[in-house]
């Protein structure tokens, strides 16, 4: 880095400069410590379980930390990632300085009607915006990086440089589609990068598998603690990239002391270790080989790993690449020029050719693995592509399997696959998937390099985190120790205690459309509520005189179907009619009360005082307008036969009188809108 850079950045970087032979020595030596078999530190059971036997003073390699005889702490917030496979986010806090580690989305279920996707509540980041020293990128894919553009809209640019890998920058630059988006000030690492982001904040990305490449374990030390975070692993002996994982390093760091790892537990119910991503490049060979037409193939975008062993299978076999879906196009594009993909001179062919080339020489390579409806091989699925239509001979392959959630999509894209008589390739045993995330064996190999004093499973549902916390406790970690904790909880780290002391403001942030968190639960439930019952709407026009036209449109949606219900629609667009006459009498009645309480208000204070003339006067007043049941006769008890001169006093006139007058004056009030 030049020294510019490290103005810009305030950072001094401190890179360990081995040679390969010195690396490979030290990886042969951290695996030899796993091969020996000391009754006090490690075995291997009869299983070929890998397990950890704690030495009785292992601890001591966590050092005292007192400032003025305090013990420092210091603040792990996780705000996306726990009790869901998705949106990543951690905050990490030492006194007045904040770091975060990724910031990912998730995308909708089935309840989530119009949205489009959602990213993390950064409620506690924006009230603590001055705090935040940097973005810490652990890798390039969207449940780590798709809410960036996001998170600068809401914190600014200005103050919060992005760490990353090369490729996970460029991926994550990307994301910023608007050309005049100003963006974040960015700081490429690599292996073994020491870099001090802030003042009290050191950090170290350590090399680890998935699949993707440029992917970062990270190594976060302040007064208080070290503390490690795993990012998404896997490890795989024989990475397509050559990039290994750097067993050697992340020993050298348990070795050193880590007090709390955070690590990934996706694949924590399943038994065993993941199988190597080389394994699918030599399924995919076979598929190849048997196919005597077109192969349609699809894949995540983002498994580079997976596309370039695509690329090299499809050279071999003379076939010439056709790629479908936006995501595919960048990746392939960010890629090829970044030289994460190697990609032969004229194997590429734009997707309006293919029908150009003999069938047994295309490959068509798409999105749409999760049954996503816009996606690439859901169009092709449902004959609504573009370019490409499903025929006789033709080999659909879908490389990956349904994210939990999206199984309901994905069958029912393989079932409109099949009605098409295409060769569809999809299930599990068949080795053309594996799964980026390691399985139980490596997550306590994982546990046993870096022997932290307290654990924190995180990137899984509740189940996969509990399952996590289980193999912990099986490697040696105590109970006590390990924390299960769910988004929003602020949890304390010093030397001698990790625990909950409350909770920020987390949650979840939808976006719809160009809004960011303008759709709460009001609305999705309003909207359930319009899919579940459909909706009516009529429409009417009426004149300036107060008349209705009776020409009525009606229109349904999700409530019945037109042609099944045309005498249901008739009948209703009657009633219509007839309300809206009701209505226009409703405005005639209106116009003459206010007529009549005119009329009132002209004549009873010139009623006669003479009680007897006064009723009379007073009761041939309502009778004319049509207030019998307000009467004086009425009221005096006529149909007992009791006349007016036997029954009133003076005293009952001027109560009948007043009772009269509060009537004109409620109705005034009535009338007038009060």
């Amino acid at each position: 880095m030049s020294e510019k850079e490290k103005g810009e950045f305030g950072n001094q970087t401190l890179k360990r400069n081995f040679s390969k032979k010195e690396d490979i020595n030290k990886i042969k030596s951290g695996m030899k410590r796993f091969r020996r078999k000391s009754t006090n530190r490690r075995h291997l059971d009869e299983k070929n379980e890998i397990r950890y036997i704690p030495r009785v003073n292992d601890r001591n390699r966590h050092i005292d930390r007192k400032v003025d005889g305090k013990e420092e702490k210091m603040y792990v917030i996780p705000l996306g990632g726990l009790e869901e496979v998705g949106k990543n986010m951690t905050a990490f806090q030492y006194k007045d300085e904040i770091i975060v580690v990724d910031a990912g989305l998730t995308f909708p279920e089935d309840e989530h009607l119009g949205i489009d996707v959602i990213i993390p509540d950064f409620s506690y980041l924006e009230s603590n915006r001055h705090k935040i020293k940097g973005l810490l990128l652990t890798h390039g894919h969207e449940d780590h990086i798709g809410a960036i553009p996001y998170f600068y809209q809401k914190l600014g640019t200005e103050n919060i440089p992005m760490y990353g890998g090369r490729l996970t920058l460029a991926l994550a630059r990307a994301k910023f589609e608007k050309k005049d988006a100003k963006l974040p000030k960015e700081k490429v690492i690599s292996g073994r990068t020491i870099l001090k982001v802030s003042k009290y904040f050191t950090v170290e990305f350590v090399s680890v598998t998935h699949s993707i490449a440029d992917c970062y374990a990270i190594c976060i030390k302040t007064p208080a603690a070290t503390i490690l975070h795993s990012g998404d692993f896997k490890v795989d002996l024989t990475p397509v990239d050559g990039e290994g994982f750097d067993f050697g390093r992340l020993a050298q760091l348990g070795e050193e002391g880590v007090d709390l790892l955070l690590s990934d537990s996706t694949n924590a119910q399943i038994p065993g270790f993941t199988p190597s991503e080389r394994t699918v490049g030599e399924s995919l060979k076979d598929e190849f080989a048997k196919a005597k037409g077109r192969i349609i193939l699809a894949a995540f975008a983002s498994h580079v790993h997976r596309l370039q062993q695509i690329v090299n299978i499809a050279t071999k076999h003379g076939r010439k690449i056709a790629i479908d879906g936006r995501s595919m196009v960048k990746i392939f594009e960010i890629c090829s020029n970044l030289g994460y993909l190697k990609i032969p001179r004229d194997t590429m062919i734009d997707i309006d050719k293919v029908e150009t080339y003999p069938a047994n020489k295309v490959l068509i390579l798409c999105t749409g693995t999760q049954g996503e409806p816009l996606a690439a091989l859901s169009r092709i699925a449902n004959g609504t592509h573009k370019h490409i239509s499903l025929r006789e001979g033709d080999t659909v392959v879908i490389s990956a399997t349904p994210i939990p959630g999206n199984e309901k999509a994905a069958t029912k894209n393989i079932n409109q696959l099949m009605k098409r008589d295409a060769n569809v390739v999809f299930e599990k045993g068949i080795g053309i998937h594996v799964s980026g995330h390691g399985c139980q064996e490596e997550q306590k190999l994982m546990i046993n390099l870096v022997k932290p004093k307290y654990f924190l499973p995180v990137h899984g549902e509740y189940a996969m985190i509990k399952k996590h916390k289980e193999l912990a406790m099986a490697v040696g970690i105590p109970e006590k120790n390990v924390i299960l904790t769910e988004n929003g909880e602020k949890l304390e780290l010093s030397k001698n205690s990790f625990r909950s002391v409350g909770r920020v403001p987390s949650g979840a942030t939808f976006i719809d459309g160009f809004g960011i968190g303008d759709v709460g639960n009001a609305v999705l439930k309003d909207r359930q509520n319009l899919a579940d019952d459909g909706i009516v709407i009529i429409t009417i026009s009426q004149y300036r005189n107060g008349k209705f036209n009776r020409q009525v449109e009606l229109v349904t949606r999700g409530f019945v179907y037109n042609k099944d219900a045309e005498s249901l629609l008739s009948e209703t667009k009657k009633l219509v009619r007839t309300e809206l006459a009701n209505m226009e009498k409703s405005e005639y009645k209106l116009a003459f009360e206010k007529w009549k309480l005119v009329y009132i208000k002209k004549n009873f204070p010139q009623l006669n005082k003479n009680i007897i003339q006064g009723l009379i006067e007073l009761n041939d007043l309502w009778v004319k307008l049509d207030f019998p049941e307000d009467s004086p006769y009425i009221l005096q008890g006529v149909k007992n036969n009791i006349s007016p001169q036997e029954y009133y006093t003076e005293e009952n006139y001027i109560y009948l009188y007043n009772r009269h007058l509060d009537w004109i004056r409620d109705k005034s009030d009535y009338l007038n809108g009060k």
